[in-house]
């Protein structure tokens, strides 16, 4: 009988501790999940924001600090409301990419892949004719909070596509617009980027690059560009532009930027190519 008790006690005691690890599993992925979504937005700041808040709170408890600590008491009693209102956008878009992520992640890279490839093709041609484009590869951020929504499109995406949306032509009202790759297929043409209002970038930058930029400083987008004024590829990336890319260099930093894990402090091999110190002074 003895035997038998400490038997189902033992069952119990693994049950519960199996139970534990599994909670604590689920609260560290909700986490990881949380970081990386607003990874490379300016939610970030609003979060380091919150941290600094709590952190006062604690010390103003340990120190005493009784006017203080009931202030931001009155916060803190209110943080999940408060919490809601700040990230209502980042809750939505996390909520809808958990709805949309790929059960065949190896099929989605590869797409994602072919995608790359056929971007490089595209503007590659697009250069040696001096046509402007605009391709924006969305990340962990959603950018639907951030751009003018152009024309859905929802296409695979390939050379010939590409080509034809950026040829230039009164009849062809999506032109003037970014390209939105989304999980490898084109999601929108024509959608129009918020420009960085970043005093230190070169005056002679035309509107196509300061759109590059600004996408890129309020999420962690990707953004091919063409130089319709001098015929050159650039890649923006964490507010950053590099210049003067050819089809193996925009490859290279392509594949490393969307596909390969960070690691390390500092400089990491995924945050691609080394920016120019200057932004540049193609006027288109």
């Amino acid at each position: 009988m003895a035997d038998s008790l400490l038997a189902l006690f033992r069952e119990s005691s693994g049950w519960r501790f199996a139970l534990t690890l599994l909670d604590i599993a689920i609260v560290y992925y909700a986490i990881y999940r949380a970081l990386v979504l607003i990874k490379g937005t300016r939610a970030v700041q609003t979060a380091i924001g919150l941290g600094v808040v709590f952190v006062v709170y604690y010390l103003s408890k340990r120190l005493g600090l009784v006017t203080l600590h009931s202030v931001l008491d009155l916060f803190v009693s209110s943080v999940v409301l408060i919490i809601v209102v700040l990230f209502q956008h980042d809750i939505r878009r996390a909520l809808i990419r958990f709805g949309r992520r790929p059960l065949w992640t190896g099929f989605a890279k590869a797409q994602e892949t072919h995608a790359v490839e056929e971007v490089i093709k595209a503007a590659t041609a697009l250069a040696a004719k001096r046509i402007g484009a605009l391709v924006v590869f969305e990340r962990e951020a959603s950018l639907e909070d951030f751009i003018e929504p152009g024309t859905k499109v929802d296409s695979i995406v390939s050379r010939e596509i590409l080509h034809g949306i950026f040829v230039p032509s009164h009849e062809n009202p999506v032109h003037d617009g970014a390209v939105i790759v989304r999980n490898g297929r084109i999601a929108q043409a024509g959608a129009f980027l918020p420009l960085s209002a970043n005093p230190r970038l070169d005056k002679a930058l035309g509107t196509r690059h300061r759109a590059a930029i600004g996408i890129t400083e309020e999420t962690d987008a990707v953004v091919v560009i063409v130089s319709e004024e001098r015929g050159r590829i650039g890649l923006c990336f964490h507010g950053n532009l590099v210049k003067d890319l050819d089809a193996t260099s925009l490859r290279k930093a392509l594949l490393s930027l969307l596909f390969q894990p960070r690691r390390g402090k500092g400089r990491k091999p995924s945050d691609g190519p080394e920016p120019a110190h200057e932004a540049g002074t193609e006027a288109q």
